[in-house]
């Protein structure tokens, strides 16, 4: 009987061979070395001296580390201001979003009982195969009013049709009977939405955040269309910048000491990088854990 249950195991489930190990920890250690490269030598670079950036090629251990380039940003105002409105915006952003995809999701698992809802699940569903495209999104932006206002940020991406299929068929598959025995002890759609639907869902939630967290913070395209204040802009687009244009933060420092040297602008540019991702790394290994439980779980059992 032993032998007979573990030749029916599936493929699989067989205890891989040393040989097939290895190649897979080998590759792994591959895909890694290449994934964390570009971020070390950009980390590399930002705390590099004038002078272990007049060789050829930058170590990823520079001789001379220094953090001027990080002091350099943190007494600029326009970069600090630019970090707050980022952080506003992902905040502000990100809670909406989830209040209204949450919201509308719950509302369009009730097809039979909210009239409607159906064609606007279908509506929903349109947005995935068709897009409006730039100078319609732009023309609705300013016939709302919303040019130059960080609500333009918002607003026109509040609901992506996407998260809210993944947390529709998430909701869908709560047990109705569980719901039908709150709604016998008195209990309203708005009370059974928040205290029971809301916390049995806390793996697609924190997945669906994550998402609109990390459009939000990368964003810069939308914030080019629609601020035309230097004084709104959000880090990307402040990133953008100075990478691309290869501004100086030097210049525009009132702070920096007559006859004290100034960083050089590539440490600059990759100190400025590194602020701007910063805030994903440190929020992403939080909500990890959730990451394939949520993303299963809506996307596969619906």
């Amino acid at each position: 009987m032993p032998t007979r249950s573990i030749a029916s195991r599936p493929l699989w489930m067989e205890r891989p061979k040393i040989p097939v190990t290895v190649t897979k920890a080998i590759t792994l250690f591959v895909v890694a070395a290449v994934m964390l490269f570009p971020f070390l030598y950009v980390l590399a670079v930002s705390v590099s001296s004038q002078g272990d950036l007049n060789g050829s090629t930058v170590s990823l251990i520079p001789k001379h580390p220094t953090l001027e380039a990080y002091r350099q940003i943190l007494r600029n105002g326009a970069v600090i201001r630019s970090i707050e409105v980022s952080i506003g915006i992902t905040v502000v952003g990100t809670l909406f979003s989830m209040i209204m995809t949450t919201t509308l999701a719950y509302g369009l698992t009730r097809t039979r009982d909210v009239p409607g809802s159906r064609l606007v699940l279908l509506l929903a569903l349109g947005t995935l195969l068709f897009s409006a495209g730039i100078i319609p999104n732009y023309l609705l932006v300013r016939y709302l009013g919303l040019l130059n206002s960080y609500a333009s940020l918002i607003v026109p991406g509040m609901i992506s049709a996407f998260n809210l299929v993944v947390v529709r068929q998430f909701f869908m598959n709560i047990p109705e009977e569980m719901l039908d025995s709150a709604r016998v002890d008195g209990a309203g759609t708005v009370r059974i939405f928040w205290y029971m639907v809301l916390p049995l869902s806390k793996a697609v939630l924190a997945v669906i955040a994550l998402f609109y967290g990390v459009g939000l913070w990368s964003d810069f395209f939308n914030a080019l269309l629609y601020l035309n204040d230097p004084g709104k802009w959000p880090v990307q687009l402040v990133l953008r910048l100075f990478v691309l244009q290869g501004q100086s933060l030097g210049s525009a420092d009132p702070t920096q000491q007559s006859g004290q040297p100034l960083p050089p602008p590539q440490t600059v540019q990759m100190a400025v990088v590194i602020i701007a991702t910063l805030p994903i790394i440190i929020v992403y290994p939080f909500l990890q854990k959730y990451f394939t439980q949520g993303v299963l779980s809506g996307a596969i059992k619906g």
